[in-house]
C-alpha cells in the first residue's frame, strides 16, 4: 500500500473515531413506577342488580343488602362507607357492592326505583343523599292519612310507590338533585322495574336468608349479627389477612 493510501486510510479511521467520540450520548430513559389504580373511582353495575365500587378482582368481596329507609343502613353509610372507601377499597383489597333490599316493603319501593333511575356513576351520590336525609324524610312526625291508606290497599304497586315517594319527599329530593320530574314519574310507573325488585328480593332470601338490613356478605358468606362498621371492620381485616 502506498504511503498516500496509508495516510488516507488512517484519516478515515481517525475521522470515524473522532465522530463516534463526539456523538452526543443518548439520554437515559426515566423509569417511573406505574400509577396507582383509582379503585375508589371504579363503579359498575352488577348482574345481581347492585352497584359495585372498587377492584373487581379484590381478594375480599363485600356485599351489603341494604334498605334506603333503614336507620342501621344510614348509620353504616355515614360511619362505615367513608372509612371503607379511603382504606380497604382504595388499596384494592376489598370491593363493596350495595344491593337494595325492600325490608320495609312498599315504603322502600319508591326510593329503590328512583335510586336506580340515574347513571351508574350517580348511584352512590344519590344513595348517600337518601341515607343522609333519611331521618328528615321517613322520620317526619305526620303519617299517611287513614283514608288514603285504605285507598292504597287496593292500588297497584306503582301507584303506591308514587304516592309514598311524594308524601315522604323522595320525589322532591331527586328533583333537587337534578332529575327531571317527568323522568322521576316515569321511573315510579315502571312495572318491569317493580318486578325486578321483587325478583331480586326473592333471590336474596333464597340464597342468603336475608331477613334484616343491613345484611353483609364477605366472599359470599352472610355475617351474623353484624350491623355496624365497628362489628364489620374486624371481619374485613381478618379476611384480608388470610
Amino acid at each position: 500500500m502506498t504511503m498516500r493510501l496509508v495516510l488516507a486510510a488512517m484519516a478515515i479511521v481517525i475521522g470515524t473515531s473522532s465522530a463516534a467520540q463526539a456523538a452526543p450520548a443518548k439520554k437515559a430513559v426515566a423509569h417511573r413506577a406505574p400509577a396507582k389504580t383509582a379503585w375508589a373511582s371504579m363503579i359498575v353495575a352488577t348482574p345481581e342488580g347492585g352497584v359495585r365500587i372498587g377492584n373487581p378482582n379484590a381478594k375480599v368481596k363485600l356485599v351489603e343488602f341494604g334498605s334506603r329507609t333503614c336507620p342501621h343502613c344510614a348509620h353504616f353509610d355515614a360511619d362505615g362507607l367513608p372509612a371503607l372507601r379511603t382504606g380497604y377499597i382504595a388499596t384494592g383489597q376489598v370491593s363493596y357492592e350495595f344491593r337494595d333490599f325492600p325490608i320495609h316493603g312498599a315504603l322502600d319501593l319508591g326510593p329503590i326505583l328512583l335510586g336506580h333511575c340515574v347513571p351508574t356513576r350517580a348511584f352512590f351520590p344519590l344513595l348517600n343523599a337518601m341515607m343522609a336525609n333519611q331521618e328528615k324524610l321517613v322520620g317526619r312526625p305526620d303519617q299517611v292519612p287513614a283514608d288514603k291508606q285504605q285507598q292504597l290497599q287496593g292500588a297497584k304497586p306503582t301507584e303506591i310507590a308514587a304516592y309514598l315517594s311524594k308524601f315522604y319527599g323522595y320525589t322532591d329530593l331527586v328533583v333537587q338533585k337534578g332529575m327531571p320530574l317527568a323522568k322521576a314519574t316515569a321511573c315510579l310507573a315502571d312495572t318491569k322495574a317493580v318486578d325486578l325488585v321483587a325478583q331480586r328480593a326473592a333471590a336474596a332470601n333464597k340464597a342468603y336468608a336475608v331477613n334484616s338490613t343491613p345484611t353483609f356478605l364477605i366472599n359470599g358468606v352472610a355475617q351474623a349479627n353484624t350491623f355496624t362498621w365497628a362489628a364489620l371492620e374486624p371481619l374485613l381485616r381478618a379476611a384480608v389477612a388470610k
